[in-house]
């Protein structure tokens, strides 16, 4: 006798935009309590999204005290944190009930995302990574074969180097937007590179912008083909730019994202000194809920 159908409930939020079909979608199921590790993996190859992600209920007290549970699955793995997801998740989550805070339990920690509501606008979301550490410094000969880009392609005036605010990206700064427009990596050869060297992913940066708001304009091509933002590698960008002098403690800058791909996204980020650390990094942006559905199963 074959089992009855599972009916999952299902929203898909485009994050770090306020209009809808840009910016970067994830899929939020609301109840993946059911689900085993490979179910969950097999919707979010499904979705085909760059992240899905897994509600897991429980009590009152223990989310208040914790965060909610949340699990994010790219089409190949479970990763412990990433920008876009967390910051969907919280506005699905979140829904008309004007919460000025949603904290999630990720696997890398809580991760508290904070709402600003203003009359006539959307609502404006913020989440606060982890504190940042910073990794190697790369030589540019090296990234340079490990990509297959030119020496001259590169930003020398900046350092290449990994940061992770729970995902280590190595920031890459390209010398234009030219270089940027034209960008074909050897993927293979850039992730046996970055296994080596600690790394996730490049984040590929240039200081040249299509908005002349922008302080970055960004790509990020990995395994799913490219990302059209990626916040996770923005709060570590927030993080570089702050050590490196391209951005001032707390100011708010802006980061390009997914413009080739014609998702633009706007990914706000800040980040502040403590001493001589990059403390209290800061990523956020709008979202807009795009789709409701169910999944059977």
């Amino acid at each position: 006798m074959s089992q009855p159908s599972r009916h999952l409930k299902m929203a898909q939020w485009d994050v770090f935009s306020s209009r809808s079909l840009e910016g970067n979608s994830v899929a939020v199921f609301f109840d993946g309590r059911e689900l085993t590790d490979a179910e969950m993996q097999a919707i979010a190859k499904e979705m085909n999204l760059s992240e899905t992600t897994f509600v897991l209920p429980c009590d009152a007290v223990t989310e208040r005290e914790q965060g909610i549970r949340v699990r994010i699955f790219t089409v190949q793995e479970e990763l412990p944190f990433a920008g876009h997801p967390t910051l969907g998740t919280a506005f699905a989550l979140r829904g008309q009930s004007g919460s000025k805070q949603i904290a999630l339990q990720l696997n890398v920690g809580r991760v508290p995302v904070d709402f600003e509501d203003n009359a006539g606008q959307p609502a404006f979301g913020e989440m606060t990574q982890i504190d940042p550490t910073f990794g190697m410094r790369h030589e540019r000969e090296a990234v340079a074969q490990a990509t297959g880009l030119r020496m001259q392609d590169f930003d020398d005036s900046l350092p290449i180097q990994t940061v992770s605010t729970g995902v280590p990206f190595t920031v890459a700064p390209l010398k234009s937007l030219a270089v940027m427009r034209d960008l074909q990596i050897d993927l293979s050869r850039a992730a046996e590179y970055l296994a080596r060297t600690e790394g996730k992913f490049f984040y590929f940066v240039t200081r040249e912008t299509v908005d002349r708001e922008a302080r970055l304009h960004a790509r990020m091509l990995f395994y799913n083909g490219e990302d059209p933002a990626t916040g996770s590698a923005a709060g570590c960008s927030a993080a570089w730019m702050l050590a490196n002098g391209v951005a001032k403690p707390d100011e708010h800058v802006l980061i390009e994202q997914g413009i080739e791909m014609k998702r633009p996204s706007r990914i706000f980020v800040r980040a502040s000194r403590n001493d001589n650390r990059v403390v209290n990094v800061r990523v956020g942006g709008h979202s807009v809920e795009i789709m409701r559905g169910e999944v059977f199963l």
